[in-house]
């Protein structure tokens, strides 16, 4: 067999098999060294992870709300406050209403009603330059309808008047 070196008189008979003789390799200890390593590396990832999940679950959705998201996160991961974390997660899991919506939506509609009357005004007065007899019924017709479809109706409707001339 082996050159084993002589045992100890004390010793026991029977030694555990994670107790090398001496010279060689420690196999346990290289186990256990790897083992950590690869613990810690997936705790810290795992830890990552989780703490990006309110940034996570904020993307894509209200710029303004995810990057208070974003630096609430960053606070908490810095300063160990984890009462930052949780408020961020409260945020991202609440849809806060658009504000700038409604007004967005009235600024439209105000602007529409401005350019409006001075459109149709500026078409009548080119019908009328041309010498068009239903200049003021065309505009009669295209008052309900959307701006770019007055331009459709008012040509079927030259079409139509020109058809009938012929």
């Amino acid at each position: 067999m082996e050159d084993l070196p002589a045992r100890h008189p004390v010793a026991i008979e029977h030694l555990p098999s994670f107790i090398t003789p001496p010279g060689q390799t420690d196999l346990m200890f290289n186990f256990v060294i790897i083992f950590l390593l690869v613990a810690v590396l997936l705790t810290g990832a795992f830890y990552l992870k989780l703490h990006s999940l309110p940034e996570r679950m904020m993307h894509g959705r209200h710029p303004a709300q995810f990057q208070i998201v974003a630096v609430m996160g960053l606070i908490s991961l810095l300063t160990h406050n984890q009462i930052f974390w949780i408020a961020a997660l409260l945020l991202a899991m609440i849809d806060l209403p658009s504000l700038f919506s409604p007004l967005a939506s009235m600024a439209r509609s105000l602007h529409r009603l401005s350019v409006q009357p001075a459109r149709r005004e500026r078409r009548r007065s080119r019908r009328a330059a041309a010498g068009d007899p239903a200049a003021d019924t065309t505009d009669e017709m295209t008052d309900d309808l959307p701006e770019d479809a007055g331009d459709t109706v008012a040509a079927s409707h030259h079409q139509t008047e020109r058809k009938a001339d012929a």
